[in-house]
């Protein structure tokens, strides 16, 4: 590896994208729950 690529890996800037880290249980669990709701929505709304 050259003195360029391994500066240019070293300095790889954030673009303010998702942390590596994931999500945590309580994101999930509030997706899940607007998942539920949704399709409640849909089915009681007669458009399933």
């Amino acid at each position: 590896m050259t003195a360029t690529s391994a500066t240019a890996v070293r300095v790889r800037a954030r673009t303010g994208g998702p942390k590596e880290d994931g999500p945590n249980l309580l994101e999930h669990l509030a997706g899940w729950t607007l998942v539920v709701v949704l399709a409640m929505l849909v089915t009681q709304a007669g458009l399933l």
